[in-house]
């Protein structure tokens, strides 16, 4: 039996500035045993839950299933131990795999040379039973493999996801620095919207936030578009009780009132890149989305902003990011009272330019970047 067998315990990888949210999530999805570690969140659950923590989660980056843990102070340890895992429980000659690596505090201490010695053991486990080798492939294998090697002792795991859940599948068309989904999802939690008012983004870019509302409201599965998930390649996988969770979750899914999310850039670009992706998503052609300038918009009385201003990495031209912070915080004061502004600041610096008193600052990571998720109460 592998470690994951013997425990029922998994690794979720999550951005560490929305853990708390993730071990909520985590919960109503049914895992338990919940703890929250450096870089992710460990968690029990029976093959059910795996399965709906995959297919429904809006936080975890990847979900990762333990093979075997062994202490690893060489190179020539860790081949062994890997050779010596049955690998054709997971994939044949003709499938494709890739591994990804991180070492910290170890002798073997480059997260290449790890990747590779860990790749020649499989390689060589199958040319000694087969005569034949799988193939690397490392943008689209049918198999991800991970191995974190922290103070010599390693740990081998299937990546259960299948690569990285923040990647929808919505996402056609992009513009300058997009936010990740999974951030966009945590925002969206973190305003409690919940339909009873209507949502306006007024600087949309590519419409990651308005697509992460739509599906919030609508309880469209975050892994809908999804191809194969790497918990299809564990000897357990269960395809009967998979095909039920799916048909459950898909089942859930409800249309969207007219009006209840709307969003707007002055970017053209920006503007068709958001429709064609929201486009892809059920009830997705029924978000209208413009193109002007919020400044010369009617605002949006008694319901909410959420949106994601330019900042420095997206734009050079900090004098005229200057202002328009200013413009936003005129814009939610005059034009948007009686609403709650949920405003994410990539740079810190700019929240004093909106010149609002906020309720509560939360700090959010995303893309390298430590930013902010600003309230704004407009009473």
């Amino acid at each position: 039996m592998y470690d994951y067998q013997k425990h029922a315990t998994f690794f979720a990888q999550i951005a560490d500035g929305i853990k708390d949210l993730g071990v909520e999530e985590l919960s109503e999805l049914g895992a338990h045993k919940i703890l929250p570690e450096y870089g992710g969140i460990y968690f029990h659950a029976d093959p059910e839950t795996l399965y709906r923590v995959n297919y429904a989660s809006r936080l975890v980056s990847r979900v990762l299933a333990p093979l075997i843990s062994f202490d690893c102070p060489a190179a020539d340890i860790l081949y062994k131990k890997a050779k010596a895992l049955h690998w054709n429980d997971f994939i044949s000659e003709i499938n494709t795999f890739a591994i990804f690596s991180n070492v910290s505090m170890s002798k073997i201490n480059n997260s290449h040379y790890a990747s590779l010695r860990l790749k020649d053991a499989i390689v060589d486990s199958f040319r000694e039973t087969s005569g034949i080798r799988p193939d690397v492939n490392p943008k689209d294998p049918d198999l991800w493999i991970n191995l974190h090697i922290r103070n010599n002792r390693a740990v081998i795991s299937l990546d259960a996801s299948g690569g990285s859940l923040h990647r929808r599948g919505y996402r056609k068309d992009s513009v300058e620095a997009p936010m990740q989904e999974t951030v966009a999802a945590a925002i969206i939690q973190y305003s409690e919207w919940d339909g009873s008012v209507p949502l306006y983004d007024p600087m949309c870019g590519s419409g990651t936030l308005l697509s992460e509302a739509l599906m919030h409201y609508c309880k469209i599965p975050p892994g809908i578009h999804r191809r194969r998930f790497g918990f299809e390649y564990l000897p357990d996988y269960d395809r009967g009780l998979w095909s039920k969770i799916k048909k459950y979750f898909d089942g859930k899914i409800r249309e969207l009132p007219e009006g209840l999310i709307a969003g707007s850039d002055m970017s053209k670009r920006a503007v068709n890149a958001a429709r064609n992706n929201i486009n892809t998503l059920p009830h997705g052609d029924t978000v209208p989305i413009e193109t002007f300038d919020f400044r010369m918009s009617h605002g949006l009385e008694n319901g909410v902003i959420i949106t994601n201003p330019p900042y420095g990495i997206r734009t050079g031209d900090r004098e005229n990011l200057v202002l328009l912070y200013t413009s936003l915080g005129d814009f939610l004061k005059q034009k948007c009272k009686g609403s709650t502004a949920y405003i994410y600041c990539g740079e810190r610096e700019f929240i004093k330019h909106i010149r609002l008193k906020p309720a509560w600052k939360k700090p959010l990571k995303t893309g390298g970047l430590d930013g902010r998720l600003v309230k704004y109460e407009l009473f």
